[in-house]
């Protein structure tokens, strides 16, 4: 233990210095961040790195368990083991995010609202930004909505199929607006807003008629086809109108303030 005297730091704090593990795997790390070892790859064998950094297996290894965690190695045990270069999971951010916000008490209300804020301006982006790819997926979404009202009679949505499909489309938005920071937002939240969909759905009242899924299938084919035609201010407005819309039965009864804890109870 060191104690440090900084702009950065008060006088006397207690820094930990970093154990080796930590150090070998931040330099693989920043390897696999630029792009130097490639998902796929193979790492060099135990004993070559170990004689690279000049440590023994157990430091090695707890390096390897520490990328391991971070799901950006995976390492097969034995003779023809070693350590391979995976590529990151969104899904490991998100229950870390999950976690705090199950700790720090946020409610389904304060997650739509972050939602709220980011997506309407993201369709906006999207209608700049489109490809012919992004209408593509946008459309194969809506036909596998309809196709899953087409095969039930009467329409009782299955939660997990219809909440999927319905987060996909929003995700696709974020995807699509050319920001990536506002794209791994919606998969880190994917889990906590799927979950949520699924428990109303789930719930069922005298609103959930074909009629109110026929209406949600047709909001998006109106997006569709205000990002065909480029028409970034009409998208946004529209989007916005929509999960307004969508609040109304997202949040109503006791979902409202439905602690996000409460989901994974």
């Amino acid at each position: 233990m060191t104690t440090v005297s900084s702009s950065t730091a008060q006088i006397g704090t207690v820094v930990r210095a970093p154990k080796t593990g930590e150090l070998i795997a931040t330099h693989l790390r920043r390897q696999i961040v630029r792009g130097e070892l490639r998902p796929g790859e193979t790492l060099p064998a135990e004993s070559q790195l170990m004689e690279q950094f000049g440590v023994s297996r157990p430091t090695l290894r707890e390096a390897f368990r520490i990328l391991e965690a971070e799901t950006l190695i995976s390492v097969r045990r034995g003779s023809r083991g070693g350590a391979r270069v995976v590529s990151p999971d969104a899904s490991v951010a998100a229950r870390y995010v999950g976690l705090l916000l199950q700790m720090q008490g946020a409610t389904i209300n304060d997650v739509y609202e972050a939602r709220m804020i980011s997506e309407p301006p993201c369709a906006r982006l999207l209608a700049l930004h489109r490809t012919d790819e992004d209408i593509e997926k946008l459309t194969q979404v809506v036909e596998a909505l309809k196709a899953e009202i087409a095969v039930r009679k009467p329409f009782i949505p299955d939660p997990y199929i219809w909440a999927s499909l319905t987060y996909r489309f929003h995700e696709l938005i974020l995807e699509g607006c050319g920001n990536k920071t506002m794209a791994i937002q919606g998969a880190v939240l994917q889990d906590i807003v799927a979950t949520h969909l699924r428990t109303k759905i789930a719930q069922r009242d005298d609103n959930d008629t074909d009629e109110r899924f026929q209406r949600a299938i047709r909001s998006y084919e109106k997006l569709i086809s205000l990002v065909k035609a480029g028409n970034a201010a009409g998208a946004e407005k529209h989007w916005r109108s929509h999960m307004e819309g969508a609040a109304l039965y997202l949040l109503k009864d006791d979902l409202k303030t439905k602690p996000v804890v409460d989901l994974f109870a």
